[in-house]
C-alpha cells in the first residue's frame, strides 16, 4: 500500500470540444463572460479577457462570474469527475471541490473562449500501481488493509491532465 492520495483532473473547453455537456458548458460561459465583460468595460476598450485583466480593476472577478454559469451543469455530474473511467470504462471517481477559470475570451470571438475546470477528487487509498493504471479503494482504507480484511477497489487509468496532486503516507527509503 502506498498512501493516501488525491487526484486531479484539469478539463480544457473550448470551441473544438465535441461532447454535449462541454458544448453547453461553452455556450453558458461564454453567454455569461460576454454579458459580464461588457458591465466591466462600458466602454468596448478591451475586448480580450487578457485586456481586461491587464487594465481593468477586478477583472478577475469574471473568473467567478463566469463560473456561475456553469453550476448546474456541475451539479448534474452527480460529483463524478468526467472523462475519467474505470477498467470497465465507467465514470467512478468522485469530487466534491472544482475551480473554474477562464483561460482566454473574446468579446468579440467566441471560437476565442477556453476555460479550464479543475475537479478534485475525494481520498483515494492508493494500494499499487498496475501497468498505467493506479489501483485505488475510495476512502480512506488503510486501516481497514491494514487489517487484512477485503475493500472494493477500482483501477484507474492515468490519462493526460490526470495528476496525483496530493499524498499522504510513510517513506521508506
Amino acid at each position: 500500500m502506498k498512501g493516501l492520495i488525491r487526484l486531479t483532473y484539469y478539463k480544457i473547453i473550448d470551441a473544438t470540444s465535441v461532447k454535449a455537456w462541454d458544448k453547453v458548458v461553452f455556450d453558458e460561459t461564454y453567454q455569461e463572460f460576454f454579458m459580464q465583460a461588457q458591465r466591466y468595460d462600458q466602454a468596448g476598450q478591451y475586448p480580450t479577457f487578457a485586456a481586461l485583466l491587464a487594465n481593468v480593476p477586478r477583472a478577475a472577478e469574471l473568473h467567478y462570474l463566469s463560473s456561475r454559469a456553469a453550476m448546474g451543469y456541475l451539479q448534474q455530474l452527480n460529483q463524478v469527475i468526467p472523462d475519467v473511467v474505470n477498467a470497465v470504462g465507467k465514470s467512478c471517481l468522485p469530487f466534491t471541490q472544482f475551480k473554474f477559470e477562464v483561460l482566454a475570451s473574446d468579446v468579440t470571438q467566441k471560437a476565442a473562449h477556453r476555460i479550464a475546470i479543475s475537479f478534485y477528487s475525494d481520498p483515494l487509498t492508493w494500494i499499487d500501481t498496475v501497468g498505467d493504471r493506479l489501483l485505488v479503494a475510495y476512502g480512506d482504507q488503510r486501516p481497514v488493509l491494514q487489517a487484512g480484511s477485503e475493500v472494493p477497489t477500482d483501477l484507474i487509468a492515468m490519462q493526460p491532465y490526470l495528476s496525483i496532486s496530493s499524498f499522504q503516507g510513510t517513506f521508506q527509503p
